[in-house]
């Protein structure tokens, strides 16, 4: 039986918008089949989620890069209400912290979220974006 590759999917959850477009165009270089999707909170990449989760389950994303500090939902908010949400244990999303804080106290706190696998300080360059990615390198060979 063949597996189809498809694309990987990133959602990436942070209000500055400038980083955004960083981050997207680095990602974009890094791996060109890669499916983007940007929120500029985590109520939004929330209600996405959910939606994504009844509508099309296909789609779910197997990486979210999420902003602690945000305005309506923040980050923490944001990994409280994930864990409400049932998904499949078989696809399972790989979760990243994404923060120009380099309080000890935030990465402690991310590490005790089981859907959290790191925290990266902002702002990404193409060498952590392939250092967080690298495990997808195996795919694009």
């Amino acid at each position: 039986m063949s597996v189809i590759q498809r694309p990987v999917n990133i959602m990436l959850v942070d209000d500055d918008e400038i980083n955004n477009f960083i981050t997207v165009k680095l990602i974009r270089k890094a791996f060109p089949d890669s499916v983007l999707s940007t929120y500029l909170n985590g109520r939004l990449a929330i209600d996405r989620l959910k939606d994504i989760l009844q509508h099309q389950p296909e789609n779910i994303p197997d990486y979210i890069l999420l902003d602690i500090n945000m305005p309506v939902m923040n980050g923490w908010e944001f990994l409280e209400e994930y864990k409400q949400l049932n998904f499949d244990s078989d696809k399972k999303i790989t979760i990243y912290i994404l923060s120009s804080s380099v309080f000890s106290n935030d990465i402690d706190k991310s590490k005790s979220y089981e859907s959290v696998a790191s925290f990266i300080s902002k702002p990404l360059n193409l060498e952590s974006i392939k250092e967080v990615f690298s495990v997808l390198n195996f795919h694009n060979h």
